[in-house]
């Protein structure tokens, strides 16, 4: 069974988020598990990119987005499961798989975005890079089986 369960988080995307989280509350219950939610921000303090903000400009993001993740927790997560929340800051993906060795994680429950064909070509895909690249268990949670909820 899994004991230390990651799931990235995406503050701006609603609706996705909520149904990995709920895979992952399912396992931590039935395995005694501790959940990790993580939000990875953008590379805000890089040079290039902090030069076009306001010197507390980082801060402030840092500040609302985990101010955002204690509410997403409380809102879909019981008393009685643990867990921990944390921001970051980088590629995404690096970012997860890097988080993930940190805690120790032996799953990572991954909503995946519905993107068209082209998209994934152009852009490539979160969720296609951190199952191609971890060395642990993803589950991805698919757009699809969610769709009939909204």
């Amino acid at each position: 069974m899994y004991k230390q369960i990651l799931v990235p988080v995406d503050l701006n995307e609603q609706g996705f988020a909520d149904k990995a989280v709920e895979q992952a509350v399912w396992h931590a219950k039935h395995s005694n598990a501790t959940i990790h939610l993580l939000n990875v921000l953008p590379g805000i303090h890089m040079s290039m990119v902090s030069s076009y903000f306001p010197k507390d400009a980082a801060r402030k993001m840092m500040q609302d987005s985990q101010n955002q993740l204690k509410v997403f927790a409380e809102k879909y997560i019981p008393d009685e499961i643990v867990h921990h929340q944390y921001i970051s800051e980088g590629k995404t993906w690096t970012t997860i798989l890097e988080h993930a060795e940190r805690i120790g994680a032996d799953l990572i429950i991954l909503p995946s975005h519905k993107r068209s064909k082209i998209d994934k070509v152009m852009l490539g895909s979160v969720a296609s890079k951190v199952v191609e690249n971890s060395p642990i268990n993803v589950l991805i949670v698919k757009p699809q089986a969610y769709l009939s909820d909204n």
